[in-house]
């Protein structure tokens, strides 16, 4: 079912089932596997303003330094580059970091799905919607906030397979605390591949889960999974690398990142910022310090395998001064996303960033309002690689059953506005103003009667009907609207075709590296 336009009730008529069948197979949506947008950019600093904060995040590289923690190999390979290093703490040239990604990382690459109408594009004027990531709880209007498992993990990845607006299956959608720590990456991978045919994450808790999720996809992609021209591997994999801001890059990520990028896989380096707390209160400080970071992150992938798809990823939210607290729709993070989409467009990279971010507990209003405050500001900076698009609640800590599917026809909404203004013949509608002339009415005119159908974006789950009729049925909240729609997806989901060879070979790799843990919680 596609979450792009409402339900409505079958009417029975003329030429019966077949004939519903046939009309249902002509409305089919086509994939659209990524979204190009036709819009300029809002940018918030001039060339002054975005070359200062330029500026700053050089100092910051130079004098400051990023640590990288407990591995001797990424030190070697920054002094072998010219870097000073002291213990751990890693010092740069000004421009050396930059100067390393422009030379080899690509402006844009494609992450290579399984199925070849599902590859995206992630780069230029490129927007692909992933759902939120790693929350440990889940909430429905049923069950309340719980504990995640497998169960609830496979559900939002069938929910995501079926939304037209997400373009991509997303990583550790929620944690399914239910599967031992050491080895659920295995059956979150697998329900990756066997429940989507939309591209997805790897593993980045461990480098030899990273690992892991190479070798599955070495299976699931078979013969095409090097590049014929190049004898690389294809990128069929993205996956989160956070810095431990502030200005610290830990032993886990960095060995995760460098399996990743000796693999051609791509890697989205993230500084994971609640201002106030892991940064300075300002904008400018933070977009600086989110630069320096980024910019240290992006150059060691491209030290270990120059050429390897890499994105710029900001994170960057504030915290109550009062509580601290993290907030979520507030205007200080807006502009930092704003700066750093430019500065990613003047470095010639991919930009990750943005969501429908909220702190509510509960698919309120508090959780609409900070939702679409987030994500219109992702749309029109320039974000390429949206993560968190669509369930992210309570703060990320919850992966909402309600809030995803009304994130997701927020996300149909915004590919709309990026799809810009029909200037067509069609568009300007000049036949229509001639046909219908002064004081009358357009409903009825030929113009009309040949677009009403895909004339203005239609939400999935806003009623527009009158009172009376609302009442009639049911007068039902927004919530229990979206209660209603992701129940329905999912007793209507129908899983994409999985050639069985490779589904027994994904399986008999599972259980084979699986016997090789013991049975434990503890990592």
């Amino acid at each position: 079912m596609s979450d792009s336009a409402p339900p409505s009730k079958t009417r029975r008529g003329r030429g019966g089932r077949a004939g519903r069948q046939a009309k249902a197979a002509a409305e089919i949506t086509p994939i659209v596997p990524y979204l190009t947008r036709k819009i300029p950019y809002y940018e918030v600093l001039d060339e002054d303003g975005l070359a200062l904060i330029e500026k700053n995040a050089d100092t910051i590289l130079a004098e400051v330094g990023i640590e990288f923690r407990d591995d001797e190999e990424a030190l070697q390979l920054w002094r072998d580059a010219g870097a000073e290093v002291q213990g751990q703490l890693v010092k740069f040239p000004r421009g050396l970091c930059r100067k390393l990604i422009q030379d080899s990382a690509p402006e844009q690459f494609t992450q290579h799905a399984r199925n070849p109408l599902r590859n995206i594009e992630i780069g230029g004027k490129n927007t692909v919607f992933a759902p939120a990531y790693g929350s440990p709880f889940v909430y429905d209007m049923d069950k309340g906030r719980r504990y995640a498992t497998i169960e609830d993990f496979q559900n939002f990845i069938k929910l995501a397979y079926m939304s037209d607006s997400l373009h991509h299956s997303g990583g550790t959608i929620c944690e399914p605390v239910d599967l031992p720590v050491n080895k659920r990456h295995f059956d979150m991978l697998y329900s990756h591949i066997k429940y989507s045919d939309k591209p997805f994450m790897g593993s980045v808790t461990a480098p030899e889960r990273a690992q892991d999720s190479v070798d599955m996809c070495k299976i699931l992609f078979g013969d095409n999974y090097l590049d014929p021209l190049t004898g690389k591997p294809k990128t069929v994999l993205i996956s989160l690398i956070n810095a431990n801001s502030p200005m610290t890059f830990d032993d886990t990520m960095l060995g995760a990142a460098k399996v990743y990028a000796r693999n051609n896989q791509a890697t989205i380096i993230t500084p994971f910022i609640l201002a106030g707390a892991m940064s300075p209160v300002t904008v400018a400080g933070t977009a600086a310090q989110s630069l320096a970071e980024t910019l240290a992150g992006m150059a060691f992938v491209q030290l270990v395998n120059p050429g390897a798809p890499v994105v710029m990823g900001s994170f960057a939210s504030s915290i109550s001064m009062q509580s601290g607290a993290p907030t979520f729709g507030t205007p200080e993070p807006a502009l930092v996303l704003y700066i750093m989409a430019a500065l990613a467009r003047r470095l010639r990279v991919p930009f990750r960033s943005g969501g429908s971010f909220c702190g509510a507990k509960l698919p309120d209003a508090q959780a609409a309002n900070e939702a679409a405050n987030t994500l219109l500001p992702t749309v029109l900076g320039g974000v390429n690689f949206v993560l968190h698009t669509a369930g992210w609640q309570e703060g990320g800590l919850v992966m909402g059953y309600e809030k995803f599917v009304m994130d997701t026809d927020l996300a149909a909404m915004m590919a709309t506005l990026l799809k810009g203004v029909d200037l067509s013949e069609n568009g300007q509608a000049m036949d229509a103003i001639a046909e219908v002339g002064p004081g009358n009415h357009f409903l009825g005119c030929a113009h009309t009667k040949a677009n009403f159908k895909t004339a203005f974006f239609r939400s999935s789950l806003a009623d527009n009907n009158s009172f009376e009729q609302w009442e009639a049925d049911g007068s039902l909240t927004h919530e229990q609207r979206a209660n209603a729609l992701w129940k329905k997806m999912l007793a209507n989901y129908q899983a994409p075709p999985l050639d069985p060879a490779i589904d027994a070979a994904l399986l008999e790799y599972m259980n084979e590296r699986k016997g090789s843990f013991p049975d434990s919680n503890i990592a």
